[in-house]
């Protein structure tokens, strides 16, 4: 990481972004111009809008129009398409972004998610449960044909969240999702990709060999696709593909799993 960056990363654990402060001073110019352009062509207009307070955005003018390179917009997409095609008879999702992949899902079913943290607004098509899937209740065993948990379980037991502080906690996570799993059922999941770390408290990152070996116990892998550090998704690779053995040239990348419970 460069210098520039981490001061970047430094100043902004404090709130302060110095590249955003540059942006909004350097745009100031272009914003009073702008409204005094504007003003003098509302005194010729025949429709009234008044000016009430102003709210400048003065850092959105070369904005590209939205973002589609980072591991959500991409996972969430491919993953909802997946469960349209599927059609499970029930779908249960642990951690996934709700104004994402979850958002996706209940366009067009019913969809159960459990959380760690809270969820105060109802959804339509969304029932919501708070848990910690670190400890699973007995009640939700073999409860399901078909979950998610995406870019999710690199947080178990890292504190992020509140959850408790555990070193294995990914490994106990993973250990209760299989085990809400009924056999013959799917489970899609992804994780941060690259030289496996823990980069505390925000994630861990595994390496896809060790995730290939670590989902050899107890399941099929069905379909693997992976987003490179570039932001590029690329579909259905090959369980035998030699990029395996060093996470496909990803330093943070994302490993999207498909896989069958036996």
């Amino acid at each position: 990481m460069s210098i520039i960056r981490k001061v970047e990363k430094a100043a902004g654990m404090l709130g302060f972004s110095p590249r955003t402060g540059w942006n909004t001073l350097s745009n100031l110019p272009w914003y009073i111009s702008n409204m005094k352009q504007l003003k003098e062509q509302s005194r010729a207009s025949r429709f009234d809008f008044p000016f009430s307070t102003p709210w400048p955005c003065l850092t959105e003018r070369y904005d590209p129009s939205g973002g589609t390179k980072d591991h959500y917009f991409q996972q969430d997409l491919r993953v909802a398409r997946r469960i349209f095609e599927l059609e499970p008879l029930r779908h249960v999702d642990v951690g996934s972004r709700i104004d994402g992949f979850v958002a996706h899902v209940a366009t067009f079913r019913p969809i159960e998610v459990f959380d760690i943290r809270p969820l105060d607004t109802p959804i339509h098509n969304v029932t919501f449960r708070r848990a910690d899937l670190m400890a699973l209740d007995a009640e939700f065993v073999g409860c399901t044909d078909s979950l998610s948990c995406l870019h999710t379980i690199e947080h178990f037991g890292l504190g992020r969240y509140g959850d408790p502080i555990d070193f294995d906690g990914f490994d106990k996570g993973l250990r209760n999702l299989g085990r809400m799993l009924k056999p013959g059922g799917r489970f899609h999941f992804s994780t941060p990709m690259g030289p496996q770390r823990i980069e505390f408290n925000a994630h861990r990152v595994f390496s896809s060999d060790f995730l290939r070996d670590y989902f050899s116990d107890g399941y099929q892998i069905d379909r693997f696709s992976y987003i490179d550090d570039r932001g590029i998704l690329f579909e259905d690779v090959p369980n035998n593909d030699a990029g395996f053995a060093d996470s496909f040239g990803c330093r943070y990348g994302c490993g999207i799993w498909e896989l069958v419970r036996l």
